[in-house]
């Protein structure tokens, strides 16, 4: 990760809101927007502001995912003695793959990606960098199925 003394490092994502104000979400541009936080701050700290809504955590700087308890969205809520759930942000293990892509990444300009002597199919790749606009809407998608699912195993039973 980068890190730059006067920006945060890590950056919280909600996806976006109808409602006005909720979830950081910037309600005029209608998309998710980015919650900057530095580690220290979240040590000691509930993060249930959002109660209920999901959060996807990035790097700031390169927009590559973080896990959060072991998973890629977190949902703040409260435990079964009503305290709040803390966070667990870990970095994953990326495949060798996409841990090269993000090393090329970091010290090619992208302009110059087709420059490098490599496989058509790794330019493609290097070009596709971390969206978080669209994994917040597969993860979501995923997060509504996952309910639904229960929900119907729940009625089953």
């Amino acid at each position: 990760m980068r890190i730059a003394s006067n920006q945060p490092f890590l950056r919280m994502y909600a996806p976006p809101s109808t409602e006005s104000g909720e979830n950081g979400t910037d309600v005029r541009r209608s998309r998710p927007a980015p919650c900057g936080l530095r580690i220290p701050r979240l040590r000691g700290r509930g993060c249930l502001g959002a109660g209920g809504h999901l959060w996807l955590f990035r790097d700031a700087g390169t927009y590559d995912g973080l896990l959060v308890n072991q998973t890629e969205l977190f949902v703040p809520s409260l435990n079964v003695d009503g305290q709040p759930i803390f966070a667990n942000i870990t970095l994953p293990v990326y495949t060798l793959k996409e841990r090269c892509l993000q090393v090329v990444r970091s010290l090619v300009k992208p302009e110059d990606y087709r420059r490098l002597d490599i496989v058509r199919s790794l330019y493609e790749d290097l070009e596709d960098h971390p969206n978080v606009k669209k994994d917040l809407e597969r993860l979501t998608q995923e997060h509504i199925e996952n309910q639904r699912m229960e929900e119907e195993i729940e009625d089953f039973n």
